[in-house]
């Protein structure tokens, strides 16, 4: 099989999968991944992505040292595209091993409606929802993976630090 047939396959196998993760009505929230099982998710099916749940407690969360609130990464954007950020926030959503990546929505009560939910994508350790975390990655800005996921802003390729788990 040619190599330009072979694309054009695994492209069709992206958007039917992203497609289907749209669609499905999760019925609980997918258990974290032990370090162990990295290499076995790879060859699993993608699990369900989990729903935000905005029942998160956010109060008392203090601004990472040398670090930004979820409305200073969002408000000062043009400024930090590209640049190193470092989040202090609760874990609201988790969607694990789309695209090679865990992806997590983080808030830590500052912003308004749109923009006061951070979108992280990492390759380490999943964190649960509910977890307080230390997130540090570069600030991209207006990502479109088609299908509907386009991010204004998204934190990629982070680093992310358990400081509690909920």
């Amino acid at each position: 099989m040619s190599n330009f047939v072979t694309g054009r396959l695994l492209a069709l196998a992206l958007i039917v999968s992203l497609a289907a993760c749209s669609k499905e009505k999760p019925t609980e929230t997918a258990p974290a991944p032990e370090p162990s099982q990295a290499g076995e998710m790879a060859s699993q099916p993608h699990p369900v992505p989990s729903e935000a749940t905005a029942s998160i407690d956010l109060s008392g969360l203090a601004k990472a040292e040398g670090g930004q609130t979820v409305a200073e990464v969002f408000a000062g954007r043009d400024q930090l595209e590209g640049k190193t950020v470092v989040v202090r926030g609760k874990v609201v959503k988790v969607n694990a091993n789309i695209m090679g990546k865990n992806w997590l929505h983080v808030r830590d009560g500052s912003g308004e409606e749109g923009s006061n939910d951070l979108t992280i994508t990492t390759t380490g350790a999943l964190p649960a929802v509910g977890d307080t975390v230390v997130v540090t990655g570069s600030l991209g800005l207006n990502r479109d993976f088609g299908m509907g996921y386009s991010y204004p802003v998204i934190v990629e390729e982070a680093e992310v630090t358990v400081e509690s788990a909920d």
